[in-house]
């Protein structure tokens, strides 16, 4: 047996090798930029030299309340400074961040805080309500503090101490540790599936790191971006950017309220250039802004997750001063992993056509290390023809753990040495990747697949459409048929009859719905279509 040359002697020593961790991030703002401001939050200002103790402060205190390498630490706050500071302070001390949705039922909490083995809860007054339920139906008991945000008034204290009553109790300086090992759990995130308890995503420090970077190429970000947070922290870890903000020495512009005057406002006064949203934030805004005529006279880059923004939400945020990305991902890839990366030749595109370019999820962030769109089983790739559908499969550095204690589902999604998403996408003959539908969402209609994705893209380009989606409804000629379940604006006047027939004006006939039903769409806490329940709705229907 050879010894190669380059190994021999050529050892990993802490002089040549150390685990990447977003921590180190932190510490380098602190030390390079420590009069930068880094949050703001209301009257709240607090420069990176501050947040850094403060985290340090954090993890100090809960170390010495018995929190160690392995350790659920739970939030359920708002965006506030708390929130930014403990994706920090928690795993500083070697434990694990629990960001827990505030959409969340009593019930649902209690099982995470159950199934996390919570040791501590970060709790906000806001959501006492809720938390108060969940902790009478948990079966651990654990240290609750509270969050007693100043620009919040209500709800209740639940817990035994404070927020700051907890930092007071810690060592400014105190000496935290890289983890030893950088697939160490940093961050667990629950999925909020549609049916049965949500699975615990585990994520790494190596993952958050690279994916926290990978922020900064895909959304070409400057040092010292200032961000404003309408995009949920615990939302995939604020798809990371917490960690990104930290690598910028960046400013986090906290908002508890997603509010389009309250946004455009704080654009202005703050010079945010960057924030991230779902379709509706991006429509909420393209209509405030015309409305309310926004003093800010400067680029936003907003990144946008799920079903792209129709052609006329995209001409309107960009003739405001916004620029709009599409992302893709999913809570098991650190949030977006795959970017809908604009080429030179788009700038040449009228409205229609750039919608119809960034309706595509797009390709892989430079953290992916790689994207196929192929047959599930054989795991052969597609045809890059955009029409031949097959699974999105992932694998990589920002693909999760697995699974917390859940190891079939695990073993189930990583089959074949990939990471099955469950989406069905085609490939278009430049490489993008565009989704047509979820594997149990394609409509069978008389053999033909019809894409639900894609009908529901045609029913928001209706200007009286401000929600839609789509399912399969029984029919005894075809098998299925797509019902369309439509949200109007308010006045709108369109009818069964005018959905139809626009659909069919758009989509080739048998794609387009033949049964519509109007009026809000069930939704998860997440805000996920809850398509088993809009199927049972349509079965009824269609009777």
């Amino acid at each position: 047996m050879t010894i190669d040359m380059y190994d021999q002697d050529l050892a990993r020593r802490p002089a040549n090798f150390a685990s990447l961790t977003p921590l180190s991030f932190l510490e380098r703002a602190a030390c390079v930029h420590p009069d930068r401001v880094a949050v703001i939050h209301g009257s709240i200002q607090r420069t990176w030299s501050e947040v850094y103790k403060r985290c340090r402060r954090l993890a100090s205190a809960l170390a010495r309340r018995g929190v160690q390498r392995g350790h659920t630490v739970a939030a359920m706050t708002a965006n506030t400074p708390e929130m930014y500071e403990a994706h920090f302070g928690v795993p500083m001390c070697g434990a694990v961040l629990n960001a827990i949705n505030t959409r969340l039922d009593a019930k649902t909490v209690a099982f995470i805080l159950d199934h996390a083995q919570a040791r501590v809860l970060l709790t906000d007054r806001e959501f006492s309500g809720v938390v108060k339920d969940a902790l009478a139906q948990c079966s651990r008991e654990l240290l609750v503090v509270d969050i007693d945000d100043p620009n919040f008034d209500g709800g209740q204290r639940l817990g035994t101490l404070d927020y700051e009553a907890l930092l007071a109790e810690g060592d400014p300086d105190y000496p935290w540790q890289p983890p030893v090992d950088e697939w160490d759990a940093i961050s667990l995130n629950y999925t909020s599936g549609t049916t049965g308890n949500p699975k615990g995503v585990v994520y790494h420090h190596r993952g958050a790191h690279l994916n926290s970077l990978s922020n900064i190429v895909s959304n070409e970000m400057p040092l010292g971006s200032v961000y404003l947070w309408t995009l949920p922290m615990f939302h995939c870890n604020g798809w990371c950017y917490p960690w990104t903000l930290a690598a910028l020495a960046g400013t986090s512009v906290c908002l508890r309220q997603v509010r389009a005057p309250v946004v455009l406002e704080a654009i202005a006064t703050h010079r945010v250039n960057y924030l991230c949203g779902a379709p509706v934030v991006l429509s909420g805004l393209a209509q405030a802004a015309q409305e309310l005529k926004p003093r800010f006279d400067h680029p936003v880059t907003v990144m946008t997750g799920g079903a792209a923004p129709p052609a006329a939400v995209i001409a309107a945020m960009h003739a405001n001063g916004f620029r709009v990305r599409h992302v893709y991902g999913l809570t098991e890839t650190y949030g977006p992993s795959v970017i809908c990366e604009p080429q030179p030749d788009w700038r040449e595109l009228g409205d229609d056509e750039l919608a119809d370019r960034m309706a595509r999820q797009g390709v892989r962030s430079v953290g992916l290390e790689e994207l196929m769109v192929a047959d599930p089983e054989t795991l052969k790739p597609v045809p890059a023809d955009g029409q031949t559908m097959g699974e999105i499969l992932m694998r990589g550095n920002v693909v999760m753990k697995g699974y917390l204690k859940n190891p079939r589902a695990s073993e189930e999604c990583f089959r074949g040495g990939w990471f099955h998403s469950g989406d069905l996408a085609v490939r278009h003959p430049d490489g993008y990747v565009q989704i047509r539908d979820r594997s149990k969402d394609i409509i069978i209609s008389g053999g033909e697949n019809i894409s639900s994705i894609e009908v529901e893209g045609v029913l928001f380009r209706h200007p009286d459409v401000i929600d839609a989606a789509v399912v399969a409804a029984p029919h005894e000629k075809w098998g299925e048929t797509p019902c369309a379940f439509v949200t109007l604006r308010e006045g709108a006047q369109l009818t069964t009859e005018g959905v139809i027939a626009y659909c069919r004006e758009h989509l080739a006939h048998f794609k387009a719905p033949t049964l519509v039903v109007f009026g809000p769409i069930a939704k998860t806490a997440t805000g996920k279509v809850q398509k088993f329940k809009l199927r049972e709705l349509a079965r009824e229907a269609a009777k």
